[in-house]
């Protein structure tokens, strides 16, 4: 015997049922005190979120999982206006967040952004480790990063570090290059070698590994604060990089916005 019911019900075929999606996709009831705990005690304190993260991350939260939907639809104009925030600050917490991984931006258009909310508990860079103990720790004083309960590298720390702060974490982007320049790929003493933000600062560039890279002095100034993919295709047309190389380049763009490009943090060393 074979039954079939329509959409949001189960399909049955003798004793096997078989979910729907959206049985699949419901949300557990959530615990709000429990959840309004987790926050305060554990993420916000614990991934460093300012004032204006944990405003934004508590409102997204409380249109999404707390109401049953695990994805949400918004637009940081509106987000701003609601929060009393400027639109650069809204649109900054929301990248911030997304790359500590409290949330995660679907896409991106002109209606808005379409994000899925993620609980304290399932946010991967502050679970415990094995032995219960936390996965975050903070930057020192001196510039030295402390180790996860499994000896490597706590993702909230790496995605929090400032890594204008001290010169440990200002060579690990140098190093990270090899001796390269990012954007012409020229090889030329380090003493030449400076910091770039892709993001300009001007434009809510932040001081990530995500934004920063080692590159030669002559394209620090050229760039000034035009955007990287500019940039690279004006490199190009002076000759200075091949269409393969242009390609290259701007897929490295892309790939360091996804945090594709981790540099070896200076771990329990003291910056000089």
């Amino acid at each position: 015997m074979q039954h079939r019911e329509h959409r949001g019900q189960s399909f049955c075929r003798g004793r096997v049922t078989i979910p729907s999606l959206d049985q699949i996709m419901k949300p557990k009831k959530l615990n709000a005190g429990l959840l309004w705990m987790q926050f305060e005690d554990v993420l916000a304190p614990r991934l460093g979120l300012s004032v204006k993260e944990r405003a934004v991350y508590s409102y997204l939260l409380r249109h999404s999982l707390v109401v049953g939907k695990l994805r949400l639809q918004f637009a940081v104009m509106a987000l701003a206006r609601t929060l009393g925030l400027s639109i650069g600050a809204a649109r900054q917490a929301v990248r911030r967040l997304d790359e500590l991984g409290a949330l995660r931006v679907l896409e991106r258009s002109k209606s808005g952004h379409l994000a899925e909310m993620r609980l304290p508990e399932k946010i991967r860079a502050i679970r415990p480790g094995k032995n219960g103990a936390s996965m975050v720790v903070g930057v020192g004083a001196t510039g030295a990063v402390g180790l996860g309960a499994a000896g490597e590298p706590p993702a909230a720390t790496l995605e929090a570090t400032d890594f204008l702060k001290t010169w440990a974490l200002r060579k690990a982007i140098h190093d990270r290059e090899r001796g390269a320049c990012f954007y012409c790929l020229r090889r030329t003493p380090a003493n030449v070698h400076c910091l770039d933000h892709v993001v300009p600062r001007v434009r809510f560039g932040r001081n990530s590994y995500r934004n920063l890279v080692s590159c030669c002095i002559e394209c620090n100034t050229r760039k000034g604060d035009r955007p990287a993919p500019d940039f690279l295709r004006t490199l190009y047309r002076l000759g200075r990089l091949t269409p393969a190389e242009l390609d290259a380049r701007l897929r490295a763009l892309k790939d360091l916005a996804g945090g594709k490009f981790r540099p070896l943090l200076p771990y329990g060393r003291t910056a000089r």
